[in-house]
């Protein structure tokens, strides 16, 4: 499942993404963020070939659980999980490469 253009209506829960086998990214912001806006580019860019690395887009502000477990605070937020792991974290990334990096963490 490469990029994922869209949130989730019903995003997973903490256990579902625990549970998760190979490699995820979970992405957390909202379709109105200037940031997350600005960011897709560069997320689909890495992502779209990437069949062997699992998409999740979660909508996230207040009263949505799982970016809390996550600790996200800024907007994009990308989760690199491997097996359900966290194994890398991108803030606001603005450069592909850094993307690019950081699933070759999850998914090697």
């Amino acid at each position: 499942m490469p990029y994922a253009a869209k949130h989730l209506v019903q995003p997973p829960s903490r256990d579902d993404v625990d549970q998760l086998a190979g490699a995820t990214v979970v992405e957390f912001g909202t379709p109105w963020c200037g940031h997350c806006q600005r960011a897709q580019p560069l997320i689909e860019g890495a992502l779209k070939d990437r069949t062997d690395v699992a998409h999740i887009k979660v909508e996230d502000g207040p009263g949505q659980r799982l970016g809390r477990t996550f600790g996200v605070k800024l907007w994009p937020t990308l989760v690199f999980l491997k097996d359900g792991k966290e194994v890398e974290r991108l803030v606001r990334p603005q450069q592909a490469a850094d993307v690019e990096q950081a699933l070759q963490v999850a998914a090697g």
